[in-house]
């Protein structure tokens, strides 16, 4: 005969295995099918009384976007498998001012989870991050996050920002346009890709010349053709 406690925890058991199956299931969905509108977007969604957003595959990007993403935000992309241990040790030896969060986390951040900094938080993005990387693939990881990142207060995704600032489709983006882009983040509230400050200006400077490096030295193969 089971005590109270054996069956409270058998059942804790179940229930955190039910939740693990319904979280894997969801992530290898979103594989193929394009996440629903995320919790931060609903948000602003409501505060704004709507956003500015439209999905667009990646090949319909330039070529220079996912590029000047990675070099922006995750240089070491394609060399790790959701978390950068070198980047995680440089943020512990510099202090909590240095952020050493991979383009995957920042993923599974915003489509997954809620906006803010806890504990609980960080714990779920450190469990889901290995599923994603598992079950999507480089480009598909890219390919997402610019579809939900915020580029502007109410401006979601590459397709609305390219429109946005440039007034031109995410294919034909320039070098120039999409170091911009990247620039902004990820303060896009206080930057802007069209009228950039001296500092956004030279970030954009800093992200052509990276993005051009992980071009030359292999680092953008993983999701490029």
């Amino acid at each position: 005969m089971l005590t109270p406690v054996r069956w409270v925890w058998r059942w804790v058991l179940r229930a955190a295995l039910i939740v693990a199956v319904i979280v894997s299931a969801t992530v290898a969905v979103h594989a193929y099918l394009d996440p629903p509108r995320t919790l931060y977007m609903s948000q602003e969604a409501s505060r704004l009384s709507g956003i500015d957003h439209q999905w667009v595959p990646i090949d319909e990007m330039a070529e220079a976007m996912p590029r000047s993403l990675v070099a922006a935000e995750d240089a070491n992309f394609c060399l790790h498998w959701g978390f950068d241990m070198n980047a995680i040790r440089t943020a512990l030896e510099d202090g909590a001012g240095r952020g050493a969060s991979t383009l995957s986390q920042q993923v599974v951040k915003n489509v997954y989870l809620w906006h803010g900094r806890s504990w609980s938080r960080k714990a779920l993005e450190a469990l889901i991050t290995p599923l994603v990387e598992t079950f999507w693939s480089k480009q598909r990881i890219l390919e997402v996050y610019l579809n939900v990142a915020e580029f502007g207060e109410g401006v979601f995704g590459v397709e609305a920002a390219s429109r946005h600032y440039f007034g031109t489709g995410p294919e034909n983006l320039n070098e120039q346009q999409a170091g911009l882009l990247a620039a902004i983040l990820p303060n896009p509230k206080e930057r802007s890709a069209s009228k950039p400050s001296n500092f956004v200006r030279k970030r954009a400077r800093q992200v052509r010349d990276g993005a051009a490096t992980i071009r030359r030295d292999g680092r953008a193969a993983c999701f490029e053709d």
